[in-house]
């Protein structure tokens, strides 16, 4: 299915890739804890939106 060098080559851009994507994030750390503090929240409403659509679907089709 894939070459030995295809598979080389995938499995190098993968660890670059990760590598970049840690040092990128460790890198903006600071900005991240000044402008981020409550996303968490976001999170939370997120998901309870979610739910609550998933609820609704269930009670609607009954």
């Amino acid at each position: 299915m894939f070459s030995t060098g295809q598979k080389i080559f995938g499995l190098i851009f993968a660890i670059a890739f990760i590598l970049i994507i840690i040092w990128s994030y460790r890198k903006d750390l600071k900005l991240h804890q000044l402008y981020y503090k409550k996303v968490w929240i976001v999170g939370i409403s997120i998901i309870f939106v979610i739910g609550l659509f998933a609820i609704l679907t269930f009670i609607l089709h009954k």
